[in-house]
């Protein structure tokens, strides 16, 4: 199976899961030889989603796909969509793409485009929606809780159902095993318990022996933070919409999909923070 973004979260999760599993996995990305040492014994291929010769070779041969969708690329078309038009021309096996939740109605994030594109196409596919990721707190909260000690968001009192990103890639790794008894289906996936910020800030408090918390803002200084913070723009309006999301519920129904597929709960933010504490260390 070509993993795309093997080198981020998600596809990590997701070549990790299959290797457990085992089932073969192609780690995909702009760094072979980065892949190479974090994934020894696992094939590689080079694929630049800026880069459409890429695309053919790294397919090639390939049982299935697993696609998600690099923050940084915006523009899906002639990337991720590129993409799926070659893998289907080689007629690759199965498709499983990592959206998000209520992408298959919300046409302002990019996923939305793909998601379409893939329903149209004449490949075998599955959807993966999950919700928000606890790994957000080592990449898109980091920086607020490592020098600030605060989690800085326009989420106002919204909660979020974490879910880990090891959980979406378990759940990868089962479809890719059976893929005709999860063909053109879409699956929410939460973790196992809504939390807001205050309840998140208090949990990092408790784990990390100081004083974290949360910091409601609104949408216009939330994105300028993030734009300075070096995301592009793009990248920063897509962040600052999905957390403006959560004032309106938009992530606290906690769904049972993940629990029925795997059979067991789904891993708890607390569960995360504590395998990961040293990520948080203060500067001082």
């Amino acid at each position: 199976m070509l993993v795309v973004g093997a080198s981020g979260n998600i596809g990590g999760a997701v070549v990790s899961a299959l290797t457990r599993a085992g089932l073969a996995a192609r780690a995909a990305g702009t760094h072979p030889t980065a892949l190479e040492n974090r994934y020894p014994g696992v094939e590689v291929a080079r694929l630049d989603l800026l880069d459409p010769t890429t695309f053919a070779p790294a397919l090639d041969g390939a049982a299935g796909m697993f696609l998600v969708r690099p923050p940084a690329i915006a523009k899906v078309g002639p990337t991720l969509n590129a993409l799926l038009g070659v893998a289907e021309r080689l007629q690759v096996g199965h498709v499983v793409f990592s959206s998000v939740t209520g992408a298959d109605t919300n046409r302002v994030v990019p996923h939305h485009r793909v998601e379409e594109r893939l329903r149209e196409s004449a490949l075998s596919w599955t959807i993966l929606r999950p919700g928000f990721f606890s790994q957000n707190l080592a990449d898109a909260y980091r920086s607020d809780i490592v020098n600030d000690d605060r989690i800085l968001l326009p989420s106002g009192e919204g909660r979020a159902a974490f879910i880990d990103t090891r959980d979406i890639g378990d759940v990868a790794a089962l479809v890719f095993a059976a893929p005709d008894a999860h063909r053109s289906a879409g699956y929410v996936l939460t973790g196992p318990q809504a939390l807001n910020f205050d309840d998140v800030a208090a949990l990092l408090t408790s784990e990390l022996g100081r004083p974290i918390r949360y910091e409601p803002t609104s949408a216009l200084p939330y994105l300028r933070h993030v734009h300075a913070q070096g995301r592009p723009w793009v990248q920063a309006i897509v962040q600052t919409v999905l957390h403006t999301g959560l004032r309106r519920g938009q992530a606290e129904n906690v769904d049972p999909t993940l629990e029925r597929l795997l059979g067991r709960p789904g891993r708890t933010l607390a569960q995360y923070v504590h395998d990961n504490r040293e990520l948080w260390a203060s500067p001082a």
